[in-house]
């Protein structure tokens, strides 16, 4: 069964996808309106605004956001695939994130025209 059309939103300017350690801590730098961390056992991984981070900070500064508008029960079902899917038919990589509420797909800035345009022509409604 397919996912009925999504709405989404891009938000403003570029983040960076950054690498520290896996024994650092969170720094203050971390900061802005969209900031995911996620502590693993090889890494501390960050994303945030690309404007916020340090020159010598390991990084790919140049991802542009796209939220879906949700919330989502955790019951649903095919609403990343139904995103994923046309993007990665168009050979765009994506990096996506879940939080409580909804999802985020973030996608390189040099292709962000390209991937809403396939979304928009896969069904789902830019706002």
């Amino acid at each position: 069964m397919k996912a009925p059309g999504q709405r989404f939103r891009a938000l403003p300017g570029l983040h960076a996808v950054c690498r520290l350690g896996p024994d650092a801590v969170v720094p203050a730098w971390a900061t802005g309106p969209f900031v995911n961390i996620t502590f693993t056992d090889d890494e501390l991984a960050i994303i945030c605004a690309a404007e916020c981070v340090p020159a010598d900070v390991r990084a790919e500064r140049d991802w542009r956001v796209l939220k879906l508008i949700g919330p989502f029960p955790f019951t649903a079902v095919g609403v990343l695939a139904s995103l994923a899917t046309p993007l990665a038919r168009a050979g765009i990589s994506v990096l996506s994130i879940a939080t409580y509420d909804t999802d985020y797909f973030l996608v390189k800035s040099d292709v962000f025209d390209d991937a809403v345009a396939v979304l928009v022509a896969a069904g789902h409604t830019r706002i």
